[in-house]
Order: structure tokens, then sequence, then C-alpha cells
């Protein structure tokens, strides 16, 4: 589909129109590629009002999903959405709407088609739910604005409600004005907005949160409100053409227009200004402009002008100051560190964790909290306070950690740890502890890690961009891969014609025990454990092979394997591998 993909982006960047898109969103290859997205997402294995998942179309024959897909997209009905309330870390709760899994793979179809339109006319410092993008970009743009340009009041706006708040025929009308104009696209996206959702009837508002299409939907509609504050200043038009950006902007200074950059990423969103006055307008403009063109309320308390260099304003788990950069030198630079909120948040988190070992001590309790310790280090390593903010984390559960394990784990050593873990944690010193053979990771050991702003060049949907995300696809010829993508076993399992795919790329296109290049038909995709027996088409269970070795596993006849033997001249490794996959099938070594 990327060439499809690309041009759909190319055209959007032009300005046209699209008349015709059902066609492509009911193509075979599409509807194939969305089984193939839907399955890597978490969210596969829960299920909908039908109680069906991803592990019911697991077995369905490749024919039998794309028929089944376009047969709903002809009339299509959306099925009652299941909801589902998650508990949030206040004590309050966030409703969730869970499709049945067959609308989710629909959405996707329509979400893939849609996304290389929509990233075309997104503005460039929106990071929320786009490709390639994180909350990490999003801190960092916030960064370079206050250290770079020299902007240190903030205006922080909260939208009451966003996702349950979004006015459905407001947002059919932005989707047109994208360039959207297939009228039964735009009557199937009209029904999944008005799905019913379980125990509460027909929404007249808002947008799904659980719906595949609502992150990219929600993105349209905060669209206008990127590009209006940026055509405040950073995009305007002005009559002179200036040939340096820098030219235009001293020319802007000089008159009375508000100077302001917006950062966004979903819902959440900063506006950062050169003086107080002009972030007190521009306070007042945006609430204005949600109130009268989006049909937002904003939540008065919480939306507030702030001072960088007096006090500090949150945004995505983190809180940013500006500071002095010394007693000597003049200006002022970005201080970040994890927020209260997300202080607390951690501690529940991995006081949750060490009851869990506490009831359960096993190197399976001990490796989750390993792993929630090292996702809060992760993610807050952006944080340039991050090393106080874990020292003090860990001086609050110590106690906690020697009071409920002290009977259970016992001193270990930097060796008793993996390897990574070692690299990981070097040239800290701490008291090592294990249970069984799980060593228990430090809470504060994390450095601060610089973030890099994102680089605008970066794109899915075009041949410059794609080469900066990934290389490992010039490994394989692209007539071999289009060949492979293109030509499904038919009567298999969907599952199977999709992990064949994931396998072959996965080994470079490459045989498993000869290592050879492979061509276009002279290789096979051979189960582990032989099909007849586990029925398993999982990736972990396939393994591609070159023809003759194929064979090789498979036969029983001495005089055919002696003659294959001879013709591939296998090493002892290679053989070893022979054999192991012989073993699996019941079959004798060679």
């Amino acid at each position: 589909m990327e060439h499809c993909f690309d041009n759909l982006y190319a055209q959007s960047v032009n300005g046209q129109n699209f008349y015709d898109l059902m066609n492509i969103i009911c193509s075979n290859e599409n509807i194939r590629l969305a089984y193939r997205n839907i399955k890597r997402n978490t969210g596969s294995k829960t299920a909908g009002v039908n109680k069906l998942t991803i592990d019911d179309i697991r077995p369905l024959s490749v024919e039998e999903v794309i028929d089944k897909v376009q047969k709903m997209l002809q009339s299509y009905q959306p099925q009652v959405v299941r909801r589902v309330l998650i508990p949030k870390a206040n004590g309050k709760t966030r409703p969730l709407g869970i499709p049945t899994i067959w609308d989710r793979i629909l959405q996707q179809c329509i979400l893939q088609v849609l996304e290389p339109i929509c990233e075309a006319k997104f503005y460039k410092h929106s990071y929320g739910f786009r490709p390639n993008r994180s909350t990490h970009h999003a801190k960092a743009r916030v960064e370079s604005l206050i250290n770079l340009s020299g902007l240190y009041h903030c205006v922080d706006v909260d939208i009451k409600g966003f996702f349950d708040n979004v006015n459905h025929s407001k947002l059919l009308k932005q989707i047109w004005s994208f360039g959207i104009k297939d009228k039964a696209l735009l009557s199937i996206i009209s029904k999944l907005l008005k799905a019913e959702n379980e125990g509460e009837g027909v929404p007249t508002k808002g947008t799904p949160q659980g719906g595949i299409l609502s992150p990219l939907l929600s993105n349209i509609v905060l669209n206008e409100l990127d590009w209006w504050v940026s055509d405040q200043w950073e995009t305007m038009k002005t009559n002179h053409q200036y040939k340096h950006n820098g030219s235009k902007t001293q020319a802007l200074k000089r008159s009375n227009l508000k100077e302001s950059y917006i950062v966004r990423y979903a819902d959440d969103f900063k506006v950062l200004c050169r003086t107080r006055s002009q972030a007190i307008k521009m306070n007042y403009a945006i609430k204005d402009f949600l109130h009268t063109r989006l049909q937002l309320e904003v939540s008065e308390e919480k939306s507030k002008v702030v001072n960088l260099k007096k006090n500090s304003s949150e945004f995505l788990g983190f809180t940013f100051r500006a500071v002095r950069k010394g007693k000597t030198r003049k200006g002022f630079v970005a201080h970040s560190s994890m927020s209260k909120k997300a202080k607390e948040n951690a501690k529940i988190k991995i006081k949750e964790s060490i009851k869990a070992i506490h009831k359960k001590p096993c190197t399976e309790t001990v490796w989750h909290f390993n792993t929630v310790v090292m996702g809060i280090q992760n993610y807050y390593a952006a944080a340039t306070h991050i090393t106080n903010n874990l020292n003090e984390l860990n001086f609050y559960l110590r106690r906690t950690l020697y009071n409920r394990l002290k009977d259970v784990r016992k001193k270990a050593e930097v060796k008793d740890m993996t390897n990574t873990l070692q690299k990981r944690f070097k040239g800290y010193e701490p008291q090592y502890y294990k249970i069984q053979d799980m060593v228990f990771v430090p809470i504060y050991a994390q450095r601060h890690k610089t973030n890099l702003c994102f680089s605008q060049t970066i794109c899915n949907y075009t041949t410059e961009g794609r080469e900066k995300i990934h290389h490992n696809l010039k490994a394989i010829q692209k007539n071999v891969l289009n060949h492979v993508m293109t030509n499904f076993i038919r009567n298999r399992t969907i599952e199977y014609n999709d992990n064949r795919i994931s396998k072959f790329i996965a080994q470079y296109g490459k045989c498993a025990v000869t290592g050879v290049e492979l061509g276009l038909s002279d290789w096979h995709c051979h189960h582990r454990k032989p099909y007849y027996i586990s029925k398993d088409d999982r990736f972990s269970n396939l393994i591609v092979l070159y023809e003759p070795v194929h064979r090789l596993v498979h036969l029983k006849d001495p005089l055919k394997i002696e003659a294959i033997l001879k013709e591939l001249k296998l090493e002892n490794k290679q053989k070893e591998k022979v054999n192991d996959l012989r073993k699996q099938c019941n079959l004798q070594a060679i």
C-alpha cells in the first residue's frame, strides 16, 4: 500500500480533493494491512460486546476476512460499543468505549487511508497520536522555545472533557475542509460517531475514547486551533516576501501582533509568548476561539497565564521553569522535573508491585517490580532534575522495601544481573538484593537524557522521510519482498499468511539454516511443531527455509537425504539446526 499512501499524501500537500476513497478502503491489500496492524495492538485481545477478540479471526482464511469487511463497508451499521470505566490515580474513572473486533478492523481500514491525507494538513508542532512523534518531542519543543527563543510567558488552557464534547457536525465539516469529499465515507464516519454505547444509548456529541479512529478525529478538531495560533505570528502571510524567516520576525516585532507559539499533545497544549500582556490577550483569545469556533468549554480554575521565571507550569507529567543561567551570565534556561502528580502515581505503582512481591516472592513478581521502575526511569529521564526526583522516591520507598521484603530477599552482586542491566547501571554501586535469581533494580539509578526536537523531515509517506526511519528493509530485494506480500497462500489462515511475511522480513530474506539469500520461489515457510499436531500459526512457530533444506527436514528415505546433503554441503552447525527441526517433527536425526 506504500505507493498508494504516498500518492494520497502528495495529492493532499497539493490541496487536491478526494472523491473515491472507498475503493482504496475496500481493497484487498488495505484490509490485509488492517489485520496486520490490529493484531500488533495489545487492545486486540480485549473483547467487545459480542465477546470476540483477534483470536477468533486468526483461524479464518484471507478470503473470508476480506469478504466480511467488504460486506460490512457496503451497508455499514456499527455494533453497540462496550463501556468500560478505567480507574485513574486520583480516584476518578475514565470512560472507554470498546468497539467489537470487526468494527475495529473496519476503523483501521479507514484510518490507514485518512492518515496520509491528514498528515499533510496537520500543523508541524502537534505531537499527540501521530506517527513517529512522542511526548518527549513535545517537551523538547517547549524547552527550545524557552532556551533559544527566550519565551518565558506561558498560557495554560485546560479543555473540559474534550473527548466527550466534540461537536459531530463541526467535525464532519472539518473533515470535508481537508478535501475528503467522499460522501459514502463521511456517512460511515458519522455512523461511527453515533454508535450506541452500552447502557447509555446513542451519543449526541464526543468521540469514543477507545475507538481506533478517535485519536485522528481529535487531531482534526484541534488542527484548526493550531493553525489559528500559528497564523497570528509564526506562519503569518505578509505582503512583502522576506528572504529569511529572521528578517520576517524582525519586521513582525515592529507591529502590534502577539508573538506566540503553540505546542500541542492531543488535548493538552501550551502557548508561549514574549510578554505577559501578550500572554493575557492570547489567553482570552484562545478561550473565545474554542468556545465560538469549536464549541468547547474551558476549565476556568485550571486555565492561567504563568511567568516561568517565577512559577512552574505542568505539561505531560513534567513541570517546567525558566532558571537563571548562573550568577554572572544573562538569560534563562529551562529546568524540568517530575510533576507532583507524576511522583504520587510513581509511588503508588511501585508500592503496589512491592506488595505483590510480599504476597508471592518469586522471579515473576520481582521482574514486574523491575519493569515498573525502569518504565518510570525511561519516561522521566528527560527531566533535568530526574536524579533528585528519583532520590526522593527512593527515600520514601526504602522503608516499605525493607519492612516488607527483609525476610525474603538476599544480598546480591553486580555479576548476578544480566549483561544488559549491568551496562544500564554501570557506575552506580548500590547494595543489590535478589529473590531467587532475579535482582532488584535500584530506583534512584538514572541519569538525565537530553531529548531532541522532532526532525520535521521524518515522514511515513515520502521516500526521504522513510529513509530516516528504517534501513533494515534495504537488506531484502524490493521485488522479492513485493512478491512475498502480494502472493498469499490460499486456504491457509490470515494469521499464517501475515506471520509468513513477518518471518521472511525478520530473517532478512535468508534461510534460517544455510543463510543463503532467497529468491521469488525457492523457499518455504515451515512449522517448527507440525501444523497437523499443533494447529499453531503463530510467528514463534514459523521458520523460513531454503526449499531443499525444507525437504531435508521432512525426508525419511536415506538415499534422498544423502543426495540433498551432497548438494547442500552443510557444516556441522547447520546439520545440528536441521536435526533440531527434525526432532520437533518426531523424525530421526541425520
